[in-house]
Order: C-alpha cells, then sequence, then structure tokens
C-alpha cells in the first residue's frame, strides 16, 4: 500500500489491542514509532518485513519520565503527525482497605502517569505539524464505577479528564484530543480479571463472564479490531472536527457492578 506520510507513534504496541491499532496503520500506510516494555515481543516485531522502514520498534518504560523522554530524542523526528497512549494495566482486586499502597501507586503510574510523559514530549513535535491527533486508552471504566478494580477505575476516570482539559488547552494548534473508552475486550487479560474476580467472590469462573457480557445490551465482548478501527478513525482526516469526546466501543455498557 503506498504510504500516507503520517508518523504514529503508539506506546505498548507489541502486543493485545496495541499491536492491533499498530499492525491496522501498517495496513493503511502509516509510519509507526512503536514502543513497549516487553523485550521478547519487541525481538518479534524486529522480523517484521517493514522493520526500519515504516515500523520503528524500541524498548521503553512509559512508567518512567526519563525513559520516555530518552524514546523520543533517540527517533529524531522533526514533526509527528499522531500519538496513541495505549499503556495500561488491570491492575489489582479487591476491597480498597486490602489494595496494597504499592498496587495503588503502580496503577496510578502505569495508566495515567504515563500518558502525561507520553503527552508531554509529543506536543512539540504536533505543534511543529501544524496539527494532529491524540488518541488515549481509556475505558468504560472510566465512566461507570466499577468495584473491586477502584485503582483501574480511577486511572481511567482520569485519562477522560485530561482528555477534555487537553482538547481545550491544544484546540488552537490545530491538535486534536479524544478517549477511546473499550469495554470487555476479548483474549488473555479480560480472562485474567474475571478469573481474579471469581477468586475474590469466591464463586466459578463461568458465572462472572456471564455477568460480564450481561453488563452490555449487545451481550458479548468487543474485539481488538474493533477498537483499532475506532483509533484509526480518530487519526484521519474524517475526524478533522471531533475533539475532547469519549468514544465508547462497548457493545452499550449499562453497568459495571
Amino acid at each position: 500500500m503506498e504510504a500516507v506520510n503520517k508518523n504514529i507513534v503508539i506506546s505498548a504496541a507489541a502486543d493485545g489491542i496495541g499491536w492491533c491499532i499498530t499492525k491496522s496503520l501498517l495496513d493503511n500506510g502509516y509510519t509507526v514509532y512503536a514502543s513497549d516494555i516487553n523485550q521478547d515481543k519487541i525481538d518479534e516485531l524486529n522480523q517484521h518485513p517493514l522493520i526500519n522502514n515504516r515500523l520503528f520498534v524500541d524498548y521503553v518504560n512509559a512508567g518512567d519520565a526519563n525513559s520516555v523522554k530518552n524514546y523520543f530524542e533517540s527517533f529524531k523526528l522533526s514533526s509527528i503527525d499522531g500519538l496513541i497512549n495505549n499503556v495500561g494495566i488491570a491492575g489489582p482486586t479487591g476491597t480498597m482497605e486490602d489494595i496494597s499502597v504499592d498496587d495503588w501507586n503502580q496503577t496510578i503510574e502505569t495508566n495515567l502517569n504515563s500518558h502525561f510523559y507520553f503527552t508531554k514530549q509529543a506536543i512539540p513535535l504536533l505543534k511543529k505539524n501544524k496539527g494532529g491527533s491524540i488518541v488515549n486508552l481509556s475505558s468504560t471504566a472510566g465512566i461507570f464505577g466499577f468495584p473491586l478494580r477502584t485503582p483501574y477505575a480511577a486511572s481511567k476516570w482520569a485519562i477522560i479528564g485530561v482528555t477534555k482539559s487537553l482538547a481545550m488547552e491544544l484546540g488552537k494548534f490545530n491538535i486534536r484530543v479524544n478517549a477511546i473508552c473499550p469495554g470487555s475486550v476479548s483474549g488473555d487479560r479480560i480472562n485474567r480479571v474475571i478469573e481474579a474476580k471469581a477468586k475474590s467472590l469466591n464463586i466459578p469462573v463461568s458465572e462472572v463472564k456471564e455477568d460480564f457480557e450481561g453488563m452490555v445490551s449487545l451481550k458479548t465482548f468487543v474485539d481488538k479490531e474493533d477498537i483499532a478501527n475506532m483509533a484509526l478513525f480518530l487519526l484521519s482526516d474524517q475526524a478533522y472536527r471531533i475533539s475532547g469526546q469519549v468514544m465508547t466501543v462497548d457493545g452499550n455498557t449499562e453497568r459495571m457492578d
């Protein structure tokens, strides 16, 4: 496919939703600057046929401001067209009084502070580009309360606040900022979340999974490709006048309890 001559930076790009988005970007002609903390996955991506042509992959600890700063300095781009903040962990499952301080801090550091570190470095490059798009990955947990997942919900609510505030701050520079809120996405991560909740409540895994599916109108989980499609749209010229918005891709979540 002919390159669209646009440079996109994406975090946590070597697996899961991040890799699905990265593949879609490459399939649509973008040049992708991807990062991840999983060295084994990075090594796998370094065998990709487009490596060092339209795919550039590096190790980054997204929860460390200096690591992110050094990463942006390493690829020496004068400007970029978009940033996708995809870093996130599930965090602990348990009641507030049982959650450790370390687990709380790790969840906030990874899910929220990483967005700050990446966005801080990306903004000057987007300004040099005379505009662009920032896409933040939040969650339906950023819209609803989520018992037994308070650190995760807190971090995802915060991302919504960052998104809406930053859209106001950067609009005059023609930089759009939006958030995607996935619901339960099929794959290993949601399976681990379900298993942790089942263990916490001492009930069968199948019962928790059925309850999760019952929380949405369409009675099903979403696929990684659904999230990638929304990210591509928000990066594209078709979304030129869309900013400060929270785009749910979740089958219409009705509750999270």
